[in-house]
């Protein structure tokens, strides 16, 4: 029997939570039609799946208003000549994974082309002014949310839209080993361990590596027993925290630095300090107590600010409907803040456990199979298309 031909899919992941999506989602349709071939933009881990990735994904690794500025004609440039070979190639679709303000224009010129355009990872039009959704209505083909509020919002402006839970749920184990994630790092015997997620972007480490290092110092001092894990996503991460290392004298801090394993970082860590985004939601699957911060320049926190209509930026928050977990954000987020913060929220068992019971029930709620579900979309999608 003749082997089935060539299938190309065209994909864009643009930073490392949407490479390791996209890697298990890759992985999840290849099972199902082996004939699949993906190429556009991705990680590491979309490479190892056979992804071919024609720019690296750090060139797409930027958050914020005033940092894309900077970017914009580079970035402007990567997607108007993906655009054209795509167009030229003409996939039998194109998956966008997150990175919407990079993706929503290139699906929706693939869409008018005639190229089904899914989106994965809903843009989070709950979190801003409402108008985003019409954007998106125009842009895609097929939506994959990972939150269960967001087909409603989706389905009501017209979207077709398919709730399919999220990966890291799956991954992830209802009841982390914090033991053998102890012996993995070689975390000292009776140290209270204590993650540092700072981001992982340049420009995230741009404005927190100092704030987070100033904290573990401050921290260091009320709790001599102390030690810090802090996983880093890029060798280009871990160089801007070991330089905010160096700027406050901090070589002597008793700390483990990693490039990647984030899960074994948190599954160890007693408590967290997690810059908002993606992270926030990992350390809330892995049942760690937490405090989320963020900063970013003047400029961006501005714009962001008047556009912000949730009470909250934490997605364990958003999720649970309830300031559960503190939040510091831009002028409130100092090392005295923080250090406190993590303090209180050591000492206070009571307050952990209400993180934690909260946790279990985000966990059951995003547990979906989620790979085997976005394929099933996705193929459909396909199938539709070809018919």
């Amino acid at each position: 029997m003749p082997a089935a031909a060539t299938v190309r899919v065209g994909m864009v992941a643009g930073e490392p939570s949407g490479d390791q999506l996209a890697a298990h989602l890759i992985e999840a349709l290849k099972a199902r039609r082996p004939e699949l071939s993906f190429s556009g933009i991705g990680g590491p881990k979309m490479i190892a799946q056979g992804f071919d990735s024609h720019v690296p994904i750090d060139k797409l690794s930027v958050r914020g208003y005033a940092e894309v500025l900077r970017h914009y004609r580079e970035i402007m440039g990567i997607r108007r000549r993906l655009a054209l070979r795509l167009l030229a190639e003409s996939p039998a679709a194109f998956i966008g994974v997150d990175s919407s303000d990079f993706n929503l224009d290139l699906e929706r010129r693939l869409k008018e082309a005639g190229i089904p355009a899914i989106h994965y990872v809903s843009p989070s039009i709950w979190a801003w002014r409402g108008w985003r959704v019409r954007r998106i209505a125009r842009s895609v083909t097929h939506l994959l949310a990972m939150f269960p509020f967001e087909p409603a919002l989706y389905e009501k402006a017209g979207v077709p839209v398919t709730y399919v839970g999220h990966p890291l749920a799956d991954l992830i184990p209802m009841h982390p080993d914090k033991a053998r994630a102890h012996t993995d790092l070689r975390v000292p015997a009776g140290s209270r361990v204590i993650a540092l997620l700072p981001g992982s972007r340049r420009s995230e480490l741009h404005y927190m590596a100092d704030l987070f290092v100033q904290t573990a110092r401050r921290l260091l001092q009320d709790l001599p027993h102390a030690h810090f894990v802090c996983p880093t996503a890029s060798r280009a991460t871990r160089e801007l925290f070991e330089a905010a290392l160096r700027r406050h004298d901090a070589a002597g801090l008793p700390l483990t630095l990693l490039f990647g394993h984030s899960h074994e970082a948190l599954a160890a860590a007693d408590i967290a300090l997690v810059a908002s985004g993606t992270a926030t939601l990992e350390t809330a699957l892995f049942k760690t107590p937490m405090v989320i911060t963020y900063r970013q320049s003047a400029v961006t926190w501005a714009l962001m600010k008047r556009m912000l209509y949730l009470p909250y930026i934490g997605m364990p928050n958003i999720l649970a409907g309830e300031p559960l977990v503190p939040e510091f954000v831009q002028d409130k987020a100092t090392p005295g803040a923080l250090a406190d913060a993590l303090l209180a929220l050591l000492h206070d068992g009571a307050a952990q456990r209400r993180q934690v019971e909260k946790f279990h029930e985000i966990h059951g709620v995003l547990q979906q199979g989620t790979a085997q579900k976005a394929a099933d979309a996705i193929l459909g999608v396909i199938d539709g298309a070809r018919a």
